[in-house]
């Protein structure tokens, strides 16, 4: 009989960040992989997230609560700061446009990017939008300054998007995800 292997990811905290676009739903898999590996995964939903995919859909495979609410307490201590605090890692799939032009601009308007902005954790994004609009110079100059900054990426990648153009802009696949978490964690 062998030993059962310990989880690579074992003790490790990976704060999930989904934003809002049909590659939301690969996210689920995302979490659902990192948990399997070991790892603690909180996620925090955007409110246009929640238009594609669910809490309870995350809260099922992490067996931890899906964050939603910006002014939600968590132990007497503002919840945007104990959510910056804890995790390892936090990843942004899918990573908008909208979302990489609040980072880079330093805006808080929701949880997920006052969490974005109050942590020390490094991040990696995950993009996914439009051909247009990852090819736009207002997007590639925001991604320029995440980079200067050591936010790293994963993707995209090439291929059919949502509006059935083809380009880049598609979501990496959740296996490329989890080994890029990967390699910055192990």
């Amino acid at each position: 009989m062998t030993e059962p292997v310990e989880p690579i990811l074992k003790g490790k905290t990976i704060l999930l960040g989904v934003t809002g676009g049909v590659a939301a739903c690969k996210a689920v898999d995302v979490a659902s992989r990192l948990n399997k590996l070991g790892a603690s995964v909180d996620v925090i939903l955007t409110r246009a997230a929640q238009n594609f995919v669910t809490a309870l859909s995350f809260e099922a495979l992490t067996h931890r609560k899906a964050h939603t609410d910006m002014w939600e307490q968590h132990d007497y201590e503002p919840h945007h700061i104990a959510l910056s605090e804890r995790p390892d890692l936090i990843i942004v799939a899918p990573a908008t446009a909208n979302t990489m032009a609040r980072m880079a601009h330093g805006l808080a308007e929701d949880l997920l990017t006052s969490v974005l902005l109050a942590t020390r954790a490094p991040i990696l994004l995950a993009p996914a939008m439009n051909v247009n609009m990852w090819l736009h110079p207002a997007t590639r100059e925001n991604s320029e300054t995440l980079l200067r900054r050591g936010v790293e990426f994963v993707g995209p990648e090439e291929g059919r998007l949502a509006s059935g153009k083809i380009g880049p802009g598609r979501m990496s696949e959740p296996e490329k995800i989890v080994d890029a978490a990967l390699a910055r964690l192990t």
